[in-house]
């Protein structure tokens, strides 16, 4: 990885109306790094990225993509990046050939250049023995693939990725992160991906968790799982009040009663839990002991998980939906 900035914000914002999507953001990304934003949905995410391809004009401050001004600069700004958007944009009554050479013409290249660079970008995305046939035939992981290639045809030097496996079975979704990290490792590509998933955030170089239009949180993804600390140990036991009152008394551990058993936390789970064995204070049916993880650091920087933040969103969605029915 080298020290060339790629992307840069400087007090980002956007605003409709009264309401502000992003909240004077600020962030760097370097050449060749895979940077992820973590959030829930509404965060700003897609919203901070719109800005960033100037497909969104910035409400104030300052945005730059491979060295170009994304507001005085967006021709520029527009042939350095690719983009694969949340929601699909291929035209599914075309072939997959003609998507991507239909792409090229876009761009301004020659008709031998497409004809290269789809090969090329179809064997990469595995894509070869599909090229005439309709998109409409393809499964949703192949269409994610085809608009990976797409976003490659012209060779950016900056790849957008929002929401890039959003609805895909998890072996999709762990073929398209082998792609992504082949694209960086092979190429030098950076790319920036939007994504609530929480072990898809794992593969990134560095992370910004996003909430309410900020970032709260902004380091590698062992840092962050640092930054919550201890192990988290679920025990199933004959009483849990007694559990509790026993962890309480012999290891001044404050536990607490979740669904599931007795859960508390402890600095090194892995050596702490034949100690708490051997002593044979109460009767444990069960255990579990997990490490961090980034939905832990989500939950510690707000008291919230990303689902709940999810599952609130899809409410009050199906409540505008709801009350606009009821106006009819």
């Amino acid at each position: 990885m080298t020290n060339r900035v790629m992307i840069e914000a400087r007090g980002l914002v956007k605003r409709y109306g009264d309401f502000t999507a992003v909240k004077g953001i600020e962030l760097e990304v370097q050449e060749g790094e895979i940077f992820g934003f973590l959030g829930p949905n509404g965060a700003g995410k897609s919203t901070t990225i719109k800005m960033l391809t100037t497909i969104s004009r910035l409400t104030d401050g300052l945005a730059r993509v491979a060295g170009h001004d994304v507001t005085r600069e967006t021709d520029e700004v527009r042939s350095s990046l690719g983009i694969v958007f949340q929601d699909p944009t291929l035209d599914i009554g075309l072939t997959a050939w003609e998507n991507l050479y239909l792409h090229g013409l876009l761009y301004g290249l020659a008709s031998t250049e497409i004809r290269e660079r789809a090969d090329a970008v179809l064997a990469m995305m595995e894509l070869q023995e599909r090229r005439k046939d309709l998109v409409k035939t393809f499964s949703g992981g192949m269409k994610r693939r085809l608009e990976i290639a797409r976003g490659l045809m012209h060779r950016p030097k900056v790849l957008f990725l929002d929401e890039p496996t959003v609805g895909l079975d998890p072996q999709t979704r762990a073929r398209i992160w082998d792609y992504v990290k082949t694209l960086r490792d092979e190429n030098g590509l950076t790319i920036f991906m939007t994504t609530h998933y929480m072990d898809e955030a794992e593969h990134c170089d560095r992370i910004a968790i996003m909430d309410q239009g900020e970032i709260i949180a902004l380091d590698t993804p062992d840092n962050l799982k640092r930054s919550v600390g201890n192990d988290v140990i679920t025990l199933q036991t004959a009483n849990d009040a007694q559990a509790i009152a026993a962890l309480a008394a012999n290891f001044s551990i404050t536990a607490r009663s979740v669904q599931g058993g007795v859960q508390f936390d402890a600095e090194d789970g892995e050596t702490f839990l034949p100690q708490l064995l051997a002593r044979n204070l109460f009767h444990v049916t069960s255990l579990n002991l997990r490490k961090p993880t980034l939905d832990d650091v989500f939950m510690l920087l707000t008291g919230r998980t990303i689902r709940e933040e999810d599952l609130g969103a899809r409410d009050q969605m199906r409540e505008a939906f709801r009350q606009r029915g009821n106006r009819r």
